[in-house]
């Protein structure tokens, strides 16, 4: 019978050690939710890498505003020759001279 305690503690101490292990995963697993692992702090950059890494976003920036510049084409303005101007507008006197007379009729 003392065989047969023993056995039954034995399983019990193995039983305890898996739900202490699970109980330990699952509150890692909380605080990683709840913001409370400090774990991963972040590491200071040195003055020349962050330089570095400026010069680079700065020199992608240029880039890509280069690009945009040349992307735009300026277009030029026309402009119309006063006997140009002369025939539009008297095309359009016309066209509201007919639709007025068109109005009156109706």
């Amino acid at each position: 019978m003392s065989t047969n305690i023993a056995s039954v503690l034995n399983q019990l101490e193995q039983e305890r050690t898996v739900l202490k292990s699970q109980l330990e995963q699952l509150s890692n697993a909380l605080s990683v939710l709840n913001g409370r692992d400090r774990t991963l702090a972040r590491g200071t950059m040195s003055a020349e890498r962050r330089a570095r890494i400026a010069a680079a976003q700065r020199a992608r920036w240029a880039k890509v505003k280069r690009k945009k510049a040349s992307a735009t084409i300026p277009v030029k303005e026309r402009k119309l020759s006063a006997a140009a101007l002369t025939r539009i507008r008297t095309a359009q006197k016309a066209r509201w001279a007919k639709w007025r007379t068109q109005k009156k009729a109706a």
